[in-house]
This record gives C-alpha cells, sequence and structure tokens, in this order.
C-alpha cells in the first residue's frame, strides 16, 4: 500500500505539496500556495453544457461575479466559447461581442484576477486591454499561432489544458495506454514550446482537462494523481465541476444538479496537490475547501 507523500501515490499528500503559482497570483490573493484556490466560471455563453444562457449578457455576467467574490471565489474565469462536447467553435468577432462588455463591467467593480477563457489571440489581447490578467487556452497555445507570443509579450500567467482532439470530436472513442504518463509526455512538449514563445516558466500552470477527450477511468486517476503530471512542479489546475463523469457516477443527468457530488471531487482534487479548483459553485467549494484544507495542513 502506497504511503502518503510517496511521488507515485497523490492522493492525502502528506504537507499537502502544490506546484509552484505565478507571482501574480502569489501577490494578489490572500494565503495563495498555502490553500486550494476557487476559480468561479462564468459562461457568456448561450450554449454552455450546464448554464448556458444564464449569464450571457453583462449585466448577468456582473451580478454571478459579484456573489462569486461574495461566496469566496480568488479567480474570475470568463469564456465566449462553449467547449462542451460536440460544440461547433465561433468566431471571433462573436467571441469579442460577448466578452469584452462583460469584462469591462466586472473589471470596474472587481478587484480578482479575471482569466479569459479562449484559444484565440485577438480575443485573448482584447481582454487583457479591458483589464483580464491570465490566458486559460484550452488548446495550450495550439489553437493559434499567435496566442504564444502575445501571452510572452504581455508577461501573463497561462493555463496550458490538455485536450485530445477538438472539442468536436474530443469524446470518440477516446483512448490512452497509461492516462498519467501520456499527459505528462503531453504537458512536457507544450511548456517547451511556451519557453520557446518565450514565455517565462514562472506563469505557467496546467490542466489535465478532466472531460475533454477522457473516459471515466481517465479522468479518476487524473484527479488521484494530479500532482504527478506536472513535469516541472508547476501548479495544477483542475474543473471537475458537474462534469459527465460525476453524472455516470452518481447516476444525476441533469448538469445543474451535480453540485453536492461535485464537492466530492474539489475534496480530492485538494488532497491529491491540485492548487487551482474551477467550479460553477463557489459557496459549495469555499465551505468543503475551508474543512479540507485545514484537516489536509494539520
Amino acid at each position: 500500500m502506497d504511503k502518503p507523500g510517496e511521488m507515485g501515490q497523490g492522493y492525502w499528500l502528506e504537507g499537502n505539496r502544490r506546484g509552484t503559482l505565478p507571482p501574480m497570483l502569489m501577490d494578489r490573493i490572500p494565503d495563495a500556495g498555502r490553500r486550494t484556490l476557487i476559480m468561479g466560471i462564468i459562461n457568456v455563453t448561450p450554449d454552455s453544457f450546464s448554464d448556458g444562457g444564464m449569464f450571457s449578457s453583462a449585466d448577468d455576467a456582473l451580478s454571478q461575479a459579484i456573489r462569486f467574490v461574495e461566496q469566496g471565489a480568488d479567480i474570475l474565469d470568463i469564456g465566449g466559447e462553449s467547449t462542451r462536447p460536440f460544440s461547433q467553435p465561433v468566431t471571433a468577432e462573436e467571441e469579442l461581442r460577448r466578452v469584452i462588455p462583460a469584462i469591462k463591467k466586472i473589471r470596474r467593480e472587481c478587484s480578482l484576477p479575471i482569466s479569459i477563457d479562449t484559444s484565440k489571440a485577438e480575443v485573448a489581447e482584447a481582454a487583457l486591454d479591458e483589464g483580464a490578467d491570465i490566458i486559460n487556452d484550452v488548446t495550450a497555445l495550439r489553437g493559434d499561432p499567435e496566442m504564444g507570443p502575445l501571452a510572452a509579450r504581455r508577461d501573463v500567467p497561462v493555463i496550458l489544458m490538455h485536450m485530445k482532439g477538438t472539442p468536436e470530436t474530443m469524446q470518440s472513442n477516446p483512448s490512452y495506454t497509461d492516462v498519467i504518463a501520456e499527459v505528462r509526455d503531453f504537458f512536457c512538449r507544450r511548456i517547451k514550446a511556451a519557453e520557446d514563445f518565450g514565455i517565462s516558466e514562472k506563469q505557467i500552470i496546467v490542466d489535465p482537462g478532466i472531460g475533454f477527450g477522457k473516459r471515466l477511468e481517465d479522468n479518476l486517476k487524473l484527479v488521484r494523481h494530479c500532482c504527478n503530471i506536472s513535469p516541472k512542479g508547476h501548479a495544477v489546475l483542475i474543473g471537475p465541476s458537474r462534469k459527465a463523469f460525476i453524472g455516470v457516477l452518481t447516476g444525476i443527468e441533469e448538469p445543474k444538479e451535480r453540485d453536492i457530488a461535485t464537492v466530492g471531487a474539489v475534496i480530492a482534487c485538494a488532497a491529491a496537490g491540485c492548487s487551482i479548483v474551477r467550479t460553477h459553485n463557489v459557496r459549495f467549494a469555499k465551505e468543503a475547501l475551508a474543512v479540507a484544507d485545514a484537516i489536509l495542513a494539520a
């Protein structure tokens, strides 16, 4: 049986070993690096898998952002293009129309770091110009040749996510021989590519892409062993919120009804060494992590 803290074990880590966060997050978020941070999801889209259309206006997005701040979020993640399985891409013009008004309003009212969830450099640059602080790219800089140079030029934190295929194809019979090794190898290559663009190693966060080209068993292994997927000890972000694997395990078909079950995944992420959890329900995550992080630190 594995002992707590062993490299290959990745669960209930002794000392709750986490990866290294970018300096901006360490400076702006109280206790960053000593607890699990919470990224609140704000989808300004009509078709996201669990909350499509709920926050598609800038005013609705602002209201949700204020709620998240009050509930204890550390980062706000704003996206204007659905990446649910089998979704279709939208144009940069449409994505800009959705996200920029929301970011403008939120930035005026909220001081939390803002992440722009996009794979388009044009959208990322406009968002940064309006006050966003982080680029969250589900393609890990593969979707737009200008994204890497932009991130290097602006010297902002970058989240690199693993995805097999595209949102349209990723859940068409994905398979792995060793999902941990393969995801780790992917990050070795993408971190090298990021550094070749001129992105500082200190600015990188990795995300194993739960539900993005993964089977049930792959998702479970990636959460349990998340501390082993980052080849250089970068902070790991995991987004388990309301995902289909939770529905499979619980039998809950409606994504919005999976929030309580998501808490179980959030606690497992914290226990395994994850630095940031991405969630639709900040209140539930905050309450659960207040207990889990205290136990892990004891």
